[in-house]
């Protein structure tokens, strides 16, 4: 099983993997097959990783929205005929960022060294 800073490095390269054709903007979501099952698939890596921390995580570090996380992710592998791409850049767009800035500081914490005091 991977660790928690393993599976942060995950979402994160995972948000990496979308703002690389995010950048392309929404038409070419809305008309490329290929680029809608990217983003897609990439949120799916970002639910599942975000599910596998697991409660306790979350509870330590509640700054990220975990159980939308969870939930979207079950969506997309659920739902996957009714996925709404109008939510999906919004997603992309509006969440992922700060998400990201947030995965970061929680990263960073992890891998501070501990004093010997603690």
């Amino acid at each position: 099983m991977r660790d928690q800073k393993e599976q942060l490095k995950d979402i994160i390269e995972a948000i990496a993997s979308i703002e690389r054709y995010a950048a392309r903007g929404r038409d070419a979501l809305e008309s490329d097959e290929l680029i809608q099952v990217w983003m897609v698939y990439h949120l799916q890596i970002i639910g599942e990783a975000a599910a596998q921390l697991g409660r306790d995580f979350h509870s330590a570090y509640p700054v990220a929205p975990w159980p939308q996380i969870v939930a979207m992710r079950n969506v997309l592998v659920h739902q996957y005929f009714g996925v709404d791409l109008d939510e999906v850049w919004q997603v992309i767009v509006h969440d992922l960022p700060p998400f990201k800035k947030q995965l970061e500081e929680i990263l960073k914490m992890l891998e501070e060294p501990k004093s010997d005091d603690e």
